[in-house]
């Protein structure tokens, strides 16, 4: 996200002053405060000018030093600091985009019920930009019924508060609460940069979406597969989240790290992807099935590792079908009004076999792109164009996954509504 500033003289020559994104960054009094010097690190790598907002707790896990040398700006907690600048108004009117990382429980109730007790809760007043609550704390204060009423409320002010990740956390407990990925909630943070106001209109919703590629096993060693990496469905995953959804994502066999805010259900095969998409989809409001599921599976399971034999052709493999997961989500919703997505990759006729396999699966919405050994799998990038039932065509020229996915996300959204 960038702004052109024109002053007089640059306007006369010609020359534009590029302004970059305004980040508040508010810390509050966690243990993984120290992980938010990962995520003001990538901001300010990316172009982003960051002012640290922490609490006087938070200065007890990272230092004003440390906050002021990586943001290059003066560090304070107080409204009392630099008064004829007004900071308690100021920090929250010019920001682009506040996110509070992490965000304690604490901190969770005073910006749901409106405290402004120090520099940071006066920043969230003022704000009237996107804001972004990274919460992290132990797994019974964010179950808590005060907390989840605090999460609701923001929430239904317009606020994105991100799902905490499942893991190890304070000592020797394990459970949901773990501080996000720094790298992942960075993304989250330039997602919601890049659409702005628009950020939450898939907020209230549940979404479900499947990605990489299933595995079929021969035997101990060896499976059938295909090249999917999944970064597509991760993507769909990611842009979901940012736009205020809830969302399963059943990964099968991808080797990524988990988007910050999903819930990430592990597969490997086919069947065990139906199991797990059809129980998610229970209360969905939309299905995006992005993944590779393979077509067949071997009729038998080899318990040892299949030898080659000298001077004997290797047995056939017999195969049989797999349960069709994208035509049975279609044909048995679970839920009025569930919108369902599904994905073909294709390598010839791509419109035409499109058209014939959206009217045969009976899904709302067919993402249709061409595939081979160097287009797509493993790629970055995509292209695609999106048949709908209706009889609709939405071209996505070539360009970043991330791209595609808000396209998708922005046919869903109109359909839901």
């Amino acid at each position: 996200m960038e702004s052109y500033v024109f002053e007089h003289g640059d306007a006369e020559c010609g020359e534009a002053r590029v302004s970059k994104p305004n980040v508040v960054l508010g810390v509050s009094g966690g243990i993984a405060a120290y992980k938010a010097c990962e995520l003001l690190r990538r901001l300010t790598e990316s172009g982003h000018d960051v002012r640290v907002v922490p609490t006087a707790s938070a200065l007890h896990f990272v230092g004003a030093a440390t906050w002021s040398a990586l943001s290059g700006h003066p560090v304070s907690t107080e409204v009392w600091s630099d008064v004829h600048e007004v900071p308690h108004v100021r920090i929250g009117q010019q920001a682009d985009l506040v996110i509070v990382a992490p965000a304690t429980a604490d901190m969770l109730a005073k910006a749901a019920h409106g405290l402004a007790d120090d520099l940071l809760t006066n920043t969230l007043l003022t704000a009237r930009c996107p804001v972004v609550f990274a919460p992290a704390m132990h797994t019974e204060m964010w179950e808590h019924p005060a907390t989840q009423e605090n999460v609701a409320t923001l929430r239904r002010r317009g606020a994105l508060v991100v799902e905490p990740a499942v893991g190890r956390l304070t000592g020797a407990d394990t459970g949901k609460g773990r501080f996000p990925d720094p790298a992942e909630l960075f993304e989250v943070v330039r997602r919601v940069l890049a659409r702005g106001s628009l950020a939450q209109d898939l907020a209230g919703r549940h979404v479900v979406v499947s990605a990489g590629g299933t595995r079929e096993p021969l035997d101990p060693v060896r499976f059938l597969g295909n090249r999917s990496s999944g970064k597509q469905g991760f993507a769909l995953a990611r842009s979901a989240a940012a736009r205020g959804a809830r969302v399963t994502l059943v990964a099968a066999n991808a080797a990524l790290p988990d988007p910050a805010g999903v819930d990430v259900v592990p597969v490997g095969t086919a069947v065990q992807l139906r199991e797990a998409v059809l129980k998610a989809a229970a209360d969905a409001d939309a299905v995006v099935m992005a993944a590779a599921v393979a077509d067949f599976r071997p009729e038998t399971y080899a318990a040892g590792k299949i030898k080659k034999k000298d001077g004997q052709e290797p047995a056939p493999v017999a195969l049989v079908r797999n349960p069709d997961i994208l035509a049975e989500m279609a044909g048995e919703r679970t839920r009025p009004g569930q919108v369902i997505v599904g994905f073909a990759a294709e390598t010839d006729d791509i419109l035409a076999n499109g058209r014939a396999k959206l009217a045969r699966k009976g899904c709302d919405l067919l993402v249709v792109n061409e595939v081979g050994e160097r287009k797509t799998f493993g790629s970055e990038e995509n292209e695609a164009v999106v048949l709908g039932a209706d009889g609709s065509e939405t071209p996505v020229p070539y360009g970043p996954k991330e791209a595609l996915a808000d396209t998708v996300w922005d046919l869903v959204a109109e359909r839901l509504s």
